[in-house]
């Protein structure tokens, strides 16, 4: 079967190639194509656009790039068009992909769709039209499943797929020394800095963090390189400032860290699945604009998954203007340095694990996903 993936930021890129791998393991004609970056292409999709060239977040910034956004809606719809899938998959990304939605099944395309948006969050109304547009949606967090049948719409949770990746991760039982001796990295502590896959999280949030260099001098700060981005992004923030990047290993620097500044998205998640204290840092353009925008739309108490999962405050948020160097220095003194607060954060991951369930979960969406394919022709 031809199977369109859309995955439009690091998250839904590495989320999709996972199950593109099960799917094709399943399905032994799958053919894949699809919008993303990297890792798709590792497990085998062609990519028609790579996530790094369309990926936009903010108010301020969405409405700046709206002719941009038009034209990659319009490639894709068309490119759709000519391919002819039999489905076509959309991974999260709810401003683009329910666009694509509306188009695909207007021309007969079967339309599933993997990592529900955020809906319950904010904008509810868009449930109505997941279940006018939608023929399948499979969800990774086990409330998303009773949110959903509110509307009476019914979803399908195959588990979490992070639980997969931290699970199968590579370099599981590497030392202390064999880190920083492959990295050639000093001997002294580790806190790592997560400042998100796109550009505009840099600008906002990386500053901040790297204020915390000068206040902690016996520990070394070392920034896990998204993978869209370069040497040359993270420039401008660095100065003189003694702070290393490292691509491809987050894991593995996450593993050897002592804490985490964490901008507010998977990356909190995957910290707790690791057990590593960490402080989430949010912020975003537009100053007192996009917060009253925040405030007046999102539904939630918090905003971090950690929190959401667990149902109360398992991580400090620190957000908009509450994210300042007082504050951040404050509880990133308080998780290094207090041995209650530290073990109490490492109990409540341990519940927020207990809750995410057993791996799998890529394997058992491919298999929900090509059954309900085949019943739906």
């Amino acid at each position: 079967m031809r199977y369109y993936v859309i995955a439009g930021e690091a998250s839904g890129d590495l989320h999709a190639s996972n199950l593109i791998r099960e799917i094709r393991k399943q399905d032994e004609q799958a053919i894949v194509r699809g919008w993303g970056g990297d890792l798709m292409r590792d497990a085998g999709t062609e990519i028609v656009r790579h996530y790094k060239d369309t990926a936009i977040m903010g108010f301020v910034t969405v409405l700046k790039n709206l002719g941009k956004i038009k034209a990659n809606i319009r490639l894709c719809c068309e490119d759709i068009r000519t391919w002819e899938p039999d489905v076509v998959i959309l991974v999260d990304y709810a401003g683009f992909n329910l666009r694509i939605a509306r188009f695909a099944k207007s021309i007969g395309r079967r339309v599933f769709y993997y990592i529900s948006p955020k809906l319950w969050a904010w904008n509810t109304g868009r449930v109505k039209t997941i279940k006018k547009y939608v023929d399948c949606m499979y969800t990774i967090f086990p409330f998303e499943t009773d949110f959903y049948a509110r509307y009476g719409y019914a979803v399908k949770y195959g588990g979490n797929p992070l639980v997969d990746t931290i699970a199968t991760r590579p370099a599981q039982g590497e030392s202390w020394r064999e880190f920083i001796t492959a990295n050639d990295l000093p001997d002294k502590p580790i806190i790592a800095l997560l400042a998100g896959s796109r550009t505009q999280e840099l600008h906002y949030v990386l500053p901040t963090m790297l204020q915390m260099v000068d206040h902690f001098p016996n520990y070394q700060f070392i920034i896990a390189g998204a993978p869209s981005m370069t040497d040359a992004d993270y420039a401008p923030y660095l100065q003189k400032r003694k702070v290393r990047i490292l691509y491809g290993q987050t894991y593995r620097l996450l593993a050897q860290s002592k804490a985490a500044l964490v901008t507010s998205g998977t990356a909190t998640l995957e910290t707790a699945l690791l057990r590593v204290p960490q402080v989430v840092c949010y912020n975003g353009e537009g100053g007192r604009l996009s917060y009253y925008l925040f405030k007046t739309f999102v539904k939630v108490k918090y905003i971090s998954l950690v929190n959401l999962i667990f149902g109360g405050e398992v991580v400090k948020e620190l957000m908009m203007q509450h994210l300042t160097e007082r504050n951040v220095l404050n509880e990133l003194s308080r998780i290094l340095y207090s041995e209650r607060d530290r073990e109490k954060m490492l109990r409540n991951y341990d519940e927020v694990i207990r809750r995410m369930g057993q791996p799998g979960a890529s394997a058992r969406v491919a298999q929900l996903m090509i059954t309900d394919l085949k019943n739906l022709q």
